[in-house]
């Protein structure tokens, strides 16, 4: 039976592995203690967990912002280009690229730098798709 690391089950969950921790420290989420201490959850747990966390039994904690928003890539931030006003944010969201130019008030006051771990939420009113 696979088993995936905390940081696998937030990638296949949509969250962050800080999330899977609180989950899994609060009992909702079942995961097991294997080499040198780490916490693996087991795939069919993590399957069921899955499947009830999308039919609303285990929602989003309150502490999460509520979005609109179903594209999401979690990542790491790999280069952050500060300007006076703006900034460029990059990141690499396993083979995904996700560039985003925000705010450099935004980057400063939620923490931003080379290392941490985001989510990137893509919201578009269009999308192109090219064919080769």
């Amino acid at each position: 039976m696979p088993s995936y690391s905390i940081g696998q089950a937030a990638g296949l969950l949509g969250v962050s592995p800080e999330t899977v921790r609180r989950w899994a420290d609060a009992g909702r989420l079942p995961v097991r203690r294997v080499a040198e201490g780490a916490r693996a959850v087991d795939g069919v747990v993590l399957a069921a967990f899955a499947k009830e966390r999308a039919a609303g039994l285990h929602p989003v904690p309150e502490t999460a912002a509520a979005t609109s928003v179903r594209n999401a890539f979690a990542g790491i931030v790999t280069s952050v280009r500060l300007d006076d006003v703006a900034a460029q944010v990059e990141v690499q969201s396993g083979p995904h690229r996700v560039v985003s130019v925000v705010t450099r008030e935004s980057v400063e006051e939620l923490g931003i730098a080379v290392g941490v771990s985001v989510t990137a939420r893509v919201k578009s009113t269009e999308v192109h798709i090219d064919v080769p």
